[in-house]
């Protein structure tokens, strides 16, 4: 029987994945909200359309929960419950904020989930939703902040939009999203049911640096710092700014044998300024002195 994946959200992460399993004959099915064009991949919008599960061998869900839960098995628990012994991997997209505010130390994936924030909650109470259907292959998969061509700090360090908010002692932990893909296939190829993995690189770093750096590959001036209580930051950036932790990945690596494309943000981002075909890019020149 072909493999077939159904993806519900086929959005920037499952655009990443489906390549690698079209090349190797896989049939992928993907939801979203409006008419999208997906090269390769069978797009049904959802809500609106029915969801074909005769046939799904595999299923990967990113689509967000909200303060009713989670929408997809609000809507599909029973069909994807009768479908769940035949399924042979479901993943499901979820967040490192279940962990919550940690004052900048370490979590794995042992560490308790402790969520200090609505969307970590919400994500907190979906896994535990999922986890929930009875006889599904689950693997829950948390993600740091998602980064990747079409998804960096250089269009607005272009614009001049880009600021340098400083909050002493924040990091944050990312990933490049071809490592979230090179993950995800590789818990694809070794099925590992009630398996929970960090997905994020090895360096988590201030944001200010990030930025940084971003500038000087681009040779642009590294913007001005900005004091986080000065910011002036709409509630949702804020939020972010109130968890601060580490998050380890070790698991990833000795369980899936995992080897980052891009251990840390300096790899990642060179690769997307390559990806984005920006290195011809000329920085505007100094205005005359008046």
């Amino acid at each position: 029987m072909q493999n077939t994946l159904l993806c519900l959200g086929c959005g920037y992460t499952a655009c990443a994945l489906a390549p690698t399993l079209l090349a190797r004959g896989w049939r992928v099915i993907g939801t979203a909200r409006e008419a999208a064009d997906v090269p390769g991949v069978e797009m049904i919008i959802w809500p609106g359309q029915d969801i074909p599960l005769t046939g799904v061998t595999h299923i990967l869900s990113s689509i967000g929960p909200n303060a009713k839960g989670d929408p997809v098995l609000a809507h599909l628990w029973d069909e994807i419950a009768t479908v769940a012994p035949d399924l042979a991997w479901v993943g499901y997209l979820s967040t490192t904020a279940v962990y919550g505010d940690r004052r900048g130390d370490w979590v794995d994936e042992t560490t308790p989930i402790a969520p200090t924030s609505e969307r970590g909650t919400w994500r907190a109470e979906a896994e535990a939703q999922w986890q929930q259907v009875p006889d599904l292959p689950l693997h829950i998969f948390r993600l740091a902040g998602i980064y990747g061509p079409g998804r960096g700090p250089f269009a607005k360090l272009m614009a001049g939009k880009a600021r340098r908010i400083v909050k002493p002692g924040q990091v944050f932990s990312r990933i490049h999203v071809d490592d979230i893909a090179q993950s995800l296939l590789a818990s694809i190829d070794a099925p590992n049911p009630g398996a929970i993995y960090n997905l994020c690189d090895d360096d988590p770093a201030p944001p200010q640096d990030v930025l940084g750096y971003a500038a000087e590959l681009l040779g642009l001036p590294v913007p001005a710092e900005v004091p986080f209580d000065e910011a002036g930051m709409t509630p949702m950036a804020r939020s972010f700014y109130g968890e601060n932790k580490r998050v380890r990945n070790q698991r990833i690596k000795d369980e899936l044998g995992v080897q980052l494309l891009y251990p840390s943000y300096r790899e990642g981002l060179c690769a997307v300024l390559a990806a984005e075909d920006m290195e011809r890019f000329v920085p505007p020149a100094e205005p005359p002195a008046l």
